[in-house]
């Protein structure tokens, strides 16, 4: 990748960053984790689809042309578990009315749930099919560079979420 590439790439995650970081504070301030996600949640998800893929790009050093192979089908991928994830949200949010609640019918909790599980395996399907994806598209030293990768990524994701968690208030108990 020539030098004007990598400069608008860093430029790129940067811009990503702030945006991130500004989308999740104020979701943190305003709603809590979890808690009516909507468009904003819808949002912020597509903004870390794509930092990962910019990061990405620069952790495995993917050429140009490995660059315009992956980046469409990691696209679509990501578009497709969006899809999955906004009705999923949405049924995780009235699980937890109705568990909160302690008196709701079963029939309306067994289907929640179920609806719950196939989400998250239609999910892990498009995931493997991204992973499958990649194996073909990566040299050996890629995939180990993506593996770490991947590892850091979620790490640093999961230590800003952790750092913005002191400035929200407790998510609320389940009753028992």
């Amino acid at each position: 990748m020539n030098k004007k590439s990598l400069s608008k790439i860093i430029f790129v995650c940067f811009a990503l960053s702030f945006s991130l970081a500004g989308e999740a504070l104020a979701q943190m301030r305003g709603q809590g984790m979890g808690g009516g996600m909507g468009q904003r949640g819808g949002r912020v998800r597509e903004n870390l689809a794509t930092l990962r893929l910019i990061r990405m790009t620069q952790a495995l050093d993917l050429t140009e042309d490995q660059t315009s192979h992956i980046f469409p089908f990691i696209n679509k991928i990501e578009k497709e578990k969006l899809a999955i994830q906004r009705p999923m949200t949405a049924d995780i949010q009235e699980l937890r009315r109705l568990v909160g609640l302690g008196t709701a019918p079963e029939t309306e909790i067994v289907s929640l749930v179920g609806r719950i599980r196939a989400a998250q395996e239609r999910i892990r399907g498009l995931d493997a099919e991204s992973e499958a994806f990649l194996e073909k598209g990566l040299t050996p030293l890629q995939r180990g560079k993506y593996i770490l990768f991947q590892i850091d990524f979620y790490r640093a994701l999961e230590q800003a979420v952790s750092d913005l968690r002191p400035q929200r208030a407790a998510p609320p108990a389940i009753k028992k």
